[in-house]
């Protein structure tokens, strides 16, 4: 009887546990959820926020389906303007804005109708390293011809690298870029650069390496520069762009202007999130950035993962946002 009975009483807590977890609030439950992806298909961007949007919605409590929705334009200002201005803060929501879109409110760029400060910030899944690269048949064969010969490059709008990283080094460095506008995405300038439209473009070293893996491998492009938190070892005598400063204020211009390096691949959600949902979104990201599937997928797609929480983003934009108003000024003036 006594054995009996403990059987039952075994039973009882079972279901008493089952009936608790299914009283969980499950707030995703039967919903869709938007991953907003700040440009056009085929780009780095799209490849990140297609590969976290496929894994992120399992690590939500209800799993929701997780639905992309490319929003191209202004160097993703309309759909960071959008996430923050129209859409719903229940975290139904969320994208992949440009690194480099944060710094447009501060700058006063038009079209960034945002608060970067009051955004919710939900992690990076890397870090990153910008490159400026040329068609080996160009003119251009280091960044010191830049000061003597033009080289042409693609751009894909204000608020991106590929633009506001060339138009600030001719202005410091007295460097000769000439930008190409009306690219949707850094796929599309990649194709120019094939069909010999444009020379180069200043992007990120992992958009490069995934979309043309052989291009910096078989040496058919030339790495003039890198930018990011440090050089790479694996660009061995590629200068790194704050050593090509001449002087300590052109020093501190050059990492404002790249601090958006450390931003990474930025996801984002609505300002003003009631704090539980907001906990719950950055906990998802976080599970998916450890989820073995989702490694795999990144590994598939040669993505290499080094993520960033919410809470690093958040502190590293106070502190951008801390920098001295001559710098932001100067540089401001210099992108828009």
């Amino acid at each position: 009887m006594v054995a009996t009975a403990r059987g039952w009483m075994v039973v009882a807590m079972s279901l008493a546990g089952l009936a608790c977890a299914a009283a969980q609030p499950q707030p995703f439950a039967g919903k869709t959820v938007s991953m907003v992806i700040g440009f056009g298909p085929g780009g780095g961007y799209d490849l990140w926020g297609r590969t976290v949007g496929r894994h992120i919605g399992k690590h939500l409590p209800g799993q929701p389906n997780v639905v992309p929705q490319n929003m191209p334009g202004a160097g993703s200002y309309v759909a960071a303007s959008h996430i923050y201005n129209a859409a719903p803060k229940d975290g139904t929501v969320l994208g992949i804005i440009a690194r480099d879109a944060a710094l447009g409110p501060l700058t006063g760029a038009p079209g960034a109708r945002f608060d970067a400060t009051k955004f919710s910030w939900l992690g990076s899944p890397t870090t990153e390293h910008n490159v400026c690269i040329a068609n080996t048949a160009a003119a251009v064969k280091t960044a010191q011809d830049l000061r003597d010969k033009e080289l042409i490059l693609g751009d894909t709008g204000p608020g991106t690298g590929t633009r506001s990283y060339p138009k600030v080094l001719n202005d410091l460095l007295g460097y000769k870029f000439k930008l190409v506008g009306g690219f949707r995405s850094s796929a599309d300038v990649f194709l120019a650069m094939e069909r010999r439209e444009v020379d180069g473009i200043c992007e990120s070293l992992d958009s490069i390496q995934n979309r043309r893996p052989d291009w910096i491998a078989e040496k058919k492009v030339t790495v003039l520069l890198q930018g990011g938190v440090a050089p790479l070892a694996s660009l061995p005598g590629v200068p790194f762009v704050l050593d090509l400063a001449r002087n300590a204020d052109e020093r501190q211009m050059l990492e404002f202007l790249y601090a958006g390096q450390g931003i990474g691949r930025p996801f984002v959600a609505p300002p003003d999130l009631p704090p539980d949902r907001l906990k719950m979104l950055r906990a998802a990201f976080g599970a998916t950035m450890k989820d073995p599937e989702f490694l795999a997928d990144a590994k598939k797609g040669k993505l290499e993962v080094e993520p960033e929480d919410g809470e690093h983003l958040a502190a590293l934009i106070a502190k951008i946002y801390a920098t001295p108003r001559p710098v932001i000024d100067r540089v401001g003036n210099l992108i828009r």
